[in-house]
């Protein structure tokens, strides 16, 4: 249970709906048009007769338990399920396998294929769809706040393939309509920017320390102007670090020496390339464990990895301080992040409004929304996922344990309940967690096993936290603040997004949700090594671990400025994704390896009928990843 009082209730465990339905009893399911059996059937409600709504739950969720138990089974225990005798449903046209973005718009394309009226089924282990892209509901003091459990914006989407953008206009979302949902001057305005306050677990107690003005989250410890320079050395007098580190990072960051003078610009290119960028600041600029410590994790959330296993070359990217005296320019040096969009693609529950969109266009009936402004209060039927009148059904808590080809096409067999299920279909798509497809693909060679298995998706957890009003940070003069050394490595207000009918929370006296970022790593090793040992870490920190450091870390950083938790927090929905991000190939231990050329080619090839999907197919961690993983699914399937 919660350590707060106020929010040791019910609503904890069953979240608090849209539509004000959490608590309702099996004997009042009728009364709302839906029948004891099928609310039952369809997991709106739990083994102990209250109502529930995914999107409303609190406490743990993203990999939450009862979604990952069978898988682990199989792939840890070796344990095997019999093959039902009799299939469900009749012959299905196709099934994919995993309900996230991949999974939904390969169902999308391939209706489009196949014609209206094709019966697909789309099968998932959690009780909600959309895999990573997953939406946050809370209930604070009447106001309804919305927000992202996972996969977050729509990153440069001028930039994406042809056939993704094509995908979204399917959707019906128009990425310009973000410029003026998206209010991207709303913080400035409020006199709010970024803040330093660095983990007292590391670095014992200290002050939140302020800038005016950054280069955004990744560069708050940039300086790109004389006056952005005095602030930064009145900052860096306020660390608590010795006087020896804060002079070598001093040098660093404010006189931004060009310390690879003796190089060439490609020479330098060259050696940043293969070279740690904590490497760098130990042999050039002499900064001692505490100040490398502080400077570690400036684009974990980016990458789920420190500078110890980034390279000098990717701090040069992102513009990060100790880079700034090299002569490089980021737009000129070898994949740069060129992209001239802001990062404002944003629904309110960040891509599970793609998601939704997604459902609604292949179950009109589920969905309450037939435009993207529609998605933002939108409630879906969870009830009407899996009916069979459908032609395509969405079945909720059903994890695969075999995939394989059959003389009429294909059968996969899922567990339900505790019980093995088996359907038939022409054809598959295994849009699910390629590490997985080795334990239920018994057709699948030694090569292309051991593709599947190389990569280690990231670890993260988002945990949003509902504050009744923001006064605190809005007295602390921050919206963003970086936190090196603690537990979660920065925390932020919600993005200033409103539409649809949905306001962002825009007076301090009013709920907002607070986001904060949890990576567990293992620094020093390559970063494969890492991903895997912070899986096992999240795996083994509780609910209770994650709350205990919220309050810990916002009472730290806000509290001399009035932010009180037991009055303040609400509720806490910690999204846990021991298996996150798709693995993105590292220049540091990866080679030359990139989206057009590693393992993951060998890895996705189809099986027969059975073709493979996910972002983890196309090695990139985005939702165009994602997309473009499932066009080229349909295509090998269908032409």
């Amino acid at each position: 249970m919660s350590k707060l009082k106020g929010i040791n209730r019910r609503d904890f465990l069953n979240g608090v709906a849209l539509t004000g339905l959490t608590g309702v009893t099996l004997a009042g399911a009728a009364a709302l048009g839906v029948s004891p059996a099928k609310a039952m059937a369809n997991g709106l409600v739990d083994s102990k007769g209250a109502w529930t709504y995914p999107p409303a739950k609190t406490g743990l969720r993203g990999s939450h338990v009862g979604s990952f138990e069978v898988a682990h089974a199989i792939s840890w225990e070796g344990k095997s399920y019999d093959r039902p005798r009799k299939a469900k449903d009749g012959q299905y046209d196709l099934v994919v396998v995993g309900a996230g973005i991949s999974g939904l718009a390969a169902a999308v394309l391939a209706e489009e294929k196949l014609g209206a009226g094709a019966r697909i089924l789309i099968l998932d282990n959690h009780d909600d769809f959309g895999g990573h892209a997953k939406r946050n509901e809370f209930n604070v003091d009447g106001e309804l706040l919305v927000g992202y459990g996972g996969s977050q914006s729509l990153e440069s989407p001028a930039h994406y393939s042809a056939g993704s953008k094509a995908f979204l206009e399917t959707l019906g979302i128009d990425t310009e309509k973000f410029y003026r949902y998206f209010d991207q001057s709303f913080y400035e305005r409020q006199g709010l920017t970024a803040g330093v306050h660095p983990g007292a677990e590391t670095f014992g107690e200290s002050g939140l320390l302020k800038r005016s003005r950054t280069g955004g989250s990744h560069n708050v410890l940039a300086a790109y102007g004389d006056a952005e320079k005095a602030e930064l050395s009145t900052l860096i007098t306020g660390l608590p670090l010795e006087d020896a580190d804060k002079k070598a990072l001093h040098h660093w960051l404010v006189d931004q020496p060009d310390w690879l003078a003796h190089l060439s610009r490609d020479e330098k290119i060259d050696y940043l390339a293969r070279t740690s960028f904590e490497e760098c600041m130990i042999k050039h600029g002499g900064l001692g464990e505490m100040a490398r410590e502080l400077l570690r994790d400036e684009v974990v959330g980016t990458w789920g990895l420190g500078w110890d296993a980034l390279s000098g070359l990717e701090a040069v990217r992102f513009g990060i301080g100790g880079t700034l005296g090299l002569g490089l320019d980021p737009l000129d040096v070898p994949e740069p992040y060129d992209s001239e969009e802001p990062y404002i693609f944003h629904f309110p529950d960040g891509n599970a409004g793609v998601a939704r969109l997604a459902v609604a266009k292949l179950i009109p009936n589920a969905v309450e929304a037939s435009t993207m402004e529609e998605e933002a209060l939108a409630r879906v039927h969870y009830d009407r996922l899996d009916l069979a009148e459908n032609s395509v059904r969405i079945r909720l808590s059903s994890t695969a344990v075999e995939a394989r080809n059959t003389a009429e096409g294909v059968e996969i067999t899922y567990v339900r309940d505790g019980r093995a299920e088996r359907v038939e279909a022409r054809y598959g798509i295994m849009a699910c967690y390629g590490h997985i497809l080795p334990f239920i693909m018994p057709e699948l060679g030694e090569e292309q096993i051991e593709a599947l298995q190389w990569p280690e998706k990231v670890p993260l957890a988002y945990v949003n936290v509902a504050l009744r009003n923001w006064r605190a940070f809005k007295q602390a003069g921050v919206n963003y603040v970086y936190t090196p050394g603690a537990f979660y490595s920065n925390f932020s207000l919600d993005f200033p997004v409103s539409m649809g009918g949905y306001a962002f929370s825009s007076d301090p006296e009013k709920p907002i949700l607070v986001h904060m970022v949890h990576i567990p790593k293992a620094p020093g090793l390559m970063s494969r090594e890492q991903h895997k040992a912070g899986r096992y870490q999240m795996y083994g920190t509780s609910f209770e671990e994650f709350e205990q450091a919220a309050i810990d870390q916002l009472t730290g950083a806000l509290g001399p400025y009035g932010f009180d938790a037991e009055r303040d927090i609400a509720a806490i929905t910690v999204n846990r994704w021991p298996h996150g991000y798709a693995y993105e190939y590292n220049e540091l231990f990866d080679g030359g390896w990139s989206p057009e050329n590693g393992p993951h080619l060998t890895a996705r090839a189809r099986v027969g009928k059975l073709a493979i999907a996910n972002s983890d197919s196309s090695a990139y961690a985005y939702v165009n990843g994602a997309v473009d993983a499932a066009i080229r699914a349909v295509d090998e399937l269908f032409g």
